[in-house]
């Protein structure tokens, strides 16, 4: 059992950045994989980026090279570093964990539990 809690979320001008935290309770928190998700107004919630126990790491396309996903598993924590941001992703990003399949995965519904999400606004 895993129960997140986002922060860090806020207003960034175009081009800025943003280091997004999730923080885990619960004793199986490093058999997870963990990734993040964002979803905006009228829009489906889409994958952002996962991260294995072992650090290994995987990207939405759009994002790949501007954001990079990370775990410290001594602290529980999982944390979106973002720059560059652009308005289109402005949305409210959430952190899950799911088990690991071997394989990371984009589909929402393959991640257990869910943070309360936190809202990121990219704006002038």
């Amino acid at each position: 059992q895993v129960q997140l809690v986002e922060s860090g979320g806020g207003l960034v001008q175009p081009g800025g950045s943003l280091r997004l935290s999730c923080a885990a309770s619960g004793r199986t928190f490093t058999n997870y994989v963990m990734g993040w998700f964002r979803q905006a107004p009228g829009k489906e919630r889409e994958f952002v980026a996962a991260i294995s126990r072992w650090k290994s790491t995987y990207y939405a396309t759009s994002v790949k090279g501007r954001f990079t996903i990370s775990r410290d598993n001594a602290k529980d924590t999982v944390y979106l570093q973002m720059n560059s941001l652009e308005p289109e992703e402005s949305a409210v990003y959430y952190c899950a964990a799911g088990a690991d399949r071997g394989k990371f995965s984009t589909t929402k519904t393959d991640y257990e539990y869910w943070g309360q999400g936190t809202q990121v606004t990219v704006s002038s």
